[in-house]
């Protein structure tokens, strides 16, 4: 089975200052398996057998155990109990549904943040743009995607109502992997720096109209790309060798 491996000992990535950070050995599997299940390597349904698994990444248990914790928490994968760990399935369709409810979600948060978001945090927004900006232009795709998923959530800590805070946080983690396997798209990294930049743009100015359709756009239109994303991939992981 063709899996993107992790290290044994974890890996070293370099921050914005240039210094080196350890990557959790955890992370860098869940990683891993969040990629092999939406291209279709690990299939709906399928049981993963943490023991091979252990073998696959070359690691221990306990980073596996913990990337299976993660995954389940997104809803990538269901843990039965004492019968193992099984891909969750869902359609095309179901993850459309998905989306369409995230931008809601994103939308929202925008408006509400435009409105009540602090000096911190528009800085914090800001810098995380840059970093997005950082990564596009490297054409680093996980680069992109850790700053990606930091944007969002400074809009999301900012709209001032805890309920839609932790709601918008849920939905996220649970199309996470689905968001990150878009960024392959070409040409996908530039669009998204300036729809994020508007959306900035439009909370700086305390704009809500246009910092909710900013925010609800740069989601649908994810909707339309993923669709025909995930089924080439599942189409190619499909075919014979």
């Amino acid at each position: 089975m063709n899996v993107i491996r992790a290290t044994p000992e974890g890996s070293d990535n370099l921050d914005d200052g240039g210094a080196m950070v350890r990557i959790p050995e955890s992370q860098r599997v869940r990683d891993a398996l969040e990629n092999a299940i939406v291209e279709g390597l690990h299939r709906p349904g399928e049981r993963l057998d943490p023991t091979r698994l252990e073998q696959e990444f070359g690691c221990s248990r306990t980073p596996v155990r913990e990337a299976l914790q993660a995954l389940e928490r997104s809803g990538l994968v269901q843990i039965r109990p004492k019968q193992g760990t099984y891909v969750t399935e869902l359609s095309i369709s179901e993850l459309a549904e998905r989306f369409e409810v995230m931008a809601e979600l994103e939308g929202m948060a925008a408006r509400l943040s435009s409105r009540r978001i602090e000096q911190d945090a528009l800085e914090a927004l800001d810098a995380a743009v840059q970093e997005c900006e950082k990564h596009a232009l490297a054409g680093d795709a996980d680069g992109y995607y850790y700053a990606n998923a930091r944007f969002h959530g400074i809009v999301y800590d900012s709209c001032g109502n805890e309920y839609l805070r932790q709601q918008a946080h849920a939905l996220k983690r649970a199309l996470q992997p689905y968001r990150r396997l878009q960024l392959r798209v070409p040409d996908r990294m530039r669009r998204s720096l300036a729809e994020h930049r508007r959306i900035a743009e439009a909370v700086r100015a305390g704009d809500a109209e246009t910092a909710e359709d900013a925010a609800r756009d740069h989601v649908l239109v994810q909707v339309r790309e993923f669709s025909q994303l995930v089924r080439t991939w599942r189409h190619l992981s499909a075919s014979p060798e």
